[in-house]
């Protein structure tokens, strides 16, 4: 039986994760969950695939405040605005809008970038559609609301990259919400279609596409690839493009979770490929 070992969190995409011992999710994931957005002045959103720096930001937020640390900055701690004027972003090439949060973060999150940079936060009428096997809402996430990878899988590509010669990464490199462990068998994720864990129940959306992001080390904020993608083209080339790792769901019943929670399946499927 598979359990959670970890939940995580990421309330601006492409900074550090919030681990925590319970969550709630809602319809859009876990609460917060890429509710924020850093943009270029042209409103074109930014993440660790341009600017791997990113990954030593840690936020942290509640509903009324966020807080921003990271190594050889002073601490910042602003009140948000959750609504006002919209301002147009580009989510991989998608049209949004999100509330900019003002000079004083924007200031802030440059100055660590060392590119021009501002904030926005997804506004309250956000209304994204996310497409899929079952269909479902995110915040700015790249694609749905919740993404699951099981700690076998990370340890059977550790060992394919280590008989390549190469150094097994971490699982945080992946940014999962839901980390599992429990299943003798690595990638039994990919055969998830429906299952309830906690009070909250998720439908299979779709498989998870890995990019450059997951060369970059999480705590330094480096990029020291070419792993994973090296072993996982070896060996997980999806047939629609690129190489999959780990699986996003839609939420059917919002709901909470906690570390210790264990899975209960109600529908299997096959992987498109074969492991």
């Amino acid at each position: 039986m598979a359990r959670v070992v970890e939940l995580n969190s990421y309330p601006i995409k492409g900074c550090a994760g919030v681990p925590s011992a319970d969550a709630e999710l809602t319809p859009a994931g876990i609460a917060h969950d890429r509710t924020f957005l850093i943009v270029d002045p042209d409103g074109v959103f930014r993440t660790q695939r341009t600017l791997a720096g990113l990954a030593v930001i840690e936020p942290r937020v509640d509903d009324t405040r966020l807080e921003l640390r990271a190594p050889g900055v002073d601490l910042l701690s602003i009140e948000l605005r959750p609504d006002g004027p919209r301002t147009p972003v580009l989510l991989h090439g998608n049209p949004f809008t999100g509330i900019d949060q003002g000079d004083e973060v924007a200031g802030w999150i440059t100055a660590v970038a060392g590119r021009p940079c501002r904030l926005v936060r997804v506004p309250p009428d956000h209304d994204r559609v996310v497409d899929g096997d079952t269909v479902g809402t995110s915040a700015y996430a790249d694609s749905c609301a919740v993404h699951v990878v099981s700690m076998r899988s990370v340890d059977d590509l550790g060992e394919r990259i280590a008989r390549g010669g190469g150094v097994a990464v971490p699982v945080d490199r992946f940014r999962a919400n839901i980390v599992v462990d429990g299943w003798p068998a690595p990638y039994t994720e990919d055969l998830l279609r429906r299952f309830e864990v906690g009070d909250v129940e998720l439908g299979f959306n779709r498989f998870a596409i890995r990019c450059v992001v997951t060369t970059v080390a999480q705590g330094s904020g480096r990029r020291d690839g070419p792993e994973p993608l090296r072993t996982l083209a070896g060996y997980r080339r999806h047939p629609d493009g690129g190489v999959s790792f780990g699986v996003k769901f839609s939420v059917l019943r919002p709901g909470k979770v906690s570390i210790g929670d264990e899975l209960t399946v109600s529908a299997w499927g096959d992987p498109p490929w074969q492991s």
